[in-house]
């Protein structure tokens, strides 16, 4: 085989390479909220992070709805949930809206914060009560769910680790004995 006769060779390789991993991409690969996009609609998206942001408002740091977390919360229920809890988390949505009209009058989304504050202590108290007295064989609380996403999704996200913690992308040696002083954010893990 001489030299031309080789490249010639490699480039079909390479040629069928790139060809390949491009059908590959537009077959196999989408983006997560292009997923979540079919499973929850963009008014509830944006429903999730207005309730991500009452319970993680921004103050002198970002709060939830900067950090994304009402996209980070469908994808997560989208991918991670069973059929199950994905049923009790889109109804338990359904069913904080009809609450809050009965309650305030209004929907989540026309409610000042002073309101939705008032509600979600409401709820914070229901889902307590009812994760108390809660079996294995009972489904765990919508509200509980959306809390829990939501400071997952805070805390996990770039704003979280950075803006909310302190953040060394390579840490040195390990320090068990750090001292604290009043005021200081915790650490987010690398």
């Amino acid at each position: 085989m001489d030299r031309r006769e080789a490249i010639m060779q490699v480039s079909w390789i390479l040629g069928g390479t790139i060809i390949g991993s491009s059908i590959f991409l537009e077959t196999g690969c989408k983006t997560s909220t292009e997923k979540a996009a079919d499973f929850f609609d963009v008014e509830t998206i944006a429903l999730l992070n207005e309730m991500g942001e009452t319970i993680l408002p921004a103050t002198s740091t970002p709060g939830a709805k900067e950090a994304k977390v009402g996209e980070f919360m469908a994808v997560m229920v989208k991918d991670c949930y069973t059929p199950q809890d994905q049923g009790i988390f889109r109804e338990g949505i359904k069913r904080l809206e009809k609450r809050c009209k009965d309650e305030t009058g209004k929907s989540f989304m026309e409610c000042n914060l002073k309101e939705r504050t008032d509600f979600f202590v409401k709820m914070d108290s229901l889902q307590t009560a009812y994760m108390s007295t809660k079996t294995t064989e009972q489904p765990s609380h919508y509200f509980r769910m959306i809390k829990e996403l939501t400071l997952l999704g805070f805390f996990t996200s770039e704003v979280g680790s950075t803006k909310a913690m302190r953040y060394i992308e390579t840490p040195g040696r390990y320090d068990g004995n750090v001292p604290y002083k009043k005021g200081d954010r915790m650490w987010a893990n690398s």
